[in-house]
């Protein structure tokens, strides 16, 4: 108590006092905020779970106008897959599972060649969390996949939805990424991403043909295969065809795509 006496008996401009009164200032924000990060951890992860479930459903054109997000969702069936079998994995939780985190673990993730990884993203994790959209049946109607890979600044992370052949395209879109906004930030324009549905991923050989292309075809053989290109951004739209392809070929979700047109991993 004798120190604060001390302290306050200070004059105003004193060096000490100052320097005294910001440190406690410093101090004082400092635990204010942490306690509010902390605090508030448990609404932040729930809106980011929630965001992600709206992203789903658009991309899947599965949001309703004035439909809530939980309910829409009660229709999508999350299961985690094996990438390299095409396999569910029954023993993890779908609901818990994170991709990224895994990526980072040694043992749940592999680190890919300089010819297979096109979509730059070094490592991938063992599996991927995909979302079944099943009719009142059961009947399996739309595929929903994550995917990601390097544009021009940024990693984008998004979705791409497929019906129950597992070939043609529902939607594709992005809900996370630093791409220049006007040009390669241009992922987003609804007008783009109009361009998606109805085109086909695989060829009659079963490659993937689905391509980001500048100029493309509005008809004649290859036009049910190619998107138009953002224009004036060259690299993000070669980022987009480059993640488009691994996802959708054998080292990312071909096994799986493989077993669903088959008529199998329902």
């Amino acid at each position: 108590m004798n120190m604060i006496r001390t302290f306050l008996a200070l004059p105003n401009d004193s060096r000490a006092k100052t320097i005294g009164i910001a440190l406690t200032l410093c101090l004082v924000c400092s635990i204010a905020v942490s306690t509010a990060a902390v605090a508030l951890k448990p609404v932040q992860e729930q809106n980011k779970l929630l965001d992600k479930k709206k992203n789903i459903l658009q991309i899947g054109g599965l949001l309703e106008e004035g439909q809530s997000v939980g309910e829409a969702f009660k229709q999508v069936e999350p299961k985690v897959v094996d990438l390299a079998t095409g396999e569910y994995v029954g023993n993890i939780d779908p609901d818990t599972f994170d991709a990224r985190a895994a990526v980072a673990d040694p043992k749940q993730s592999v680190v890919l060649g300089r010819e297979e990884d096109i979509a730059s993203i070094k490592r991938r994790a063992k599996y991927a969390t995909v979302y079944l959209v099943k009719g009142p049946q059961g009947q399996l109607q739309k595929i929903i996949l994550p995917v990601h890979g390097y544009g021009l600044w940024s990693t984008l992370y998004g979705f791409i939805a497929l019906q129950a052949d597992a070939n043609t395209v529902v939607g594709l879109g992005f809900y996370e990424h630093a791409e220049t906004p006007g040009l390669g930030g241009e992922v987003d324009n609804p007008a783009w991403k109009a361009k998606w549905p109805g085109k086909q991923v695989f060829d009659a050989d079963g490659r993937v043909a689905l391509s980001v292309v500048k100029g493309a075809a509005q008809d004649g053989p290859k036009a049910p295969y190619q998107v138009d290109a953002l224009s004036g951004a060259t690299l993000t739209s070669r980022g987009v065809n480059n993640l488009v392809h691994f996802w959708l070929g054998q080292d990312g979700f071909g096994p799986y795509l493989q077993k669903i047109h088959n008529g199998g991993s329902l």
